[in-house]
């Protein structure tokens, strides 16, 4: 599960995916688990969720270039794009609401867009969070 987001700038609607990580590793409680992978330049956290071993990951990269970070954690973990649950904001939605997407296009998120070059594939599921059009 990668919160898309640009590193360093936490707090902005455009790092939502990035919040939402750190929200559900803090309700399963790995929130203090955080740590920096230098392989994949990204803070990870591993989890367990009904009976599911999942990998979170934040990438250090800005948005643009997120993609290179998630590629390489695929390989690290052995993960195939369809294994992989992107987080990332929506303007085109309102505030805080939230739709699941199941591969197809970017739809012009340049952070979606690195994961599909870096991958080579559009198969990731993607939860969108509304941010509006502030």
């Amino acid at each position: 599960v990668a919160g898309l987001g640009n590193y360093g700038l936490q707090g902005t609607r455009h790092s939502v995916g990035m919040a939402v990580l750190d929200r559900v590793a803090w309700q399963l409680a790995v929130a203090e688990g955080w740590r920096a992978d230098r392989q994949c330049c990204a803070d990870v956290a591993m989890a367990t969720a009904h009976g599911l071993e999942l990998v979170l990951l934040k990438p250090r990269r800005l948005m643009n270039l997120n993609g290179l970070s998630i590629a390489s954690a695929a390989e690290i973990y052995s993960l195939r794009p369809e294994d992989i649950y992107l987080v990332h904001d929506d303007l085109d939605k309102a505030l805080g609401k939230v739709a699941i997407k199941l591969g197809g296009s970017a739809r012009g998120h340049n952070g979606v867009q690195s994961c599909i070059s870096a991958l080579h594939s559009n198969e990731m599921t993607r939860l969108r969070v509304g941010i509006g059009r502030p």
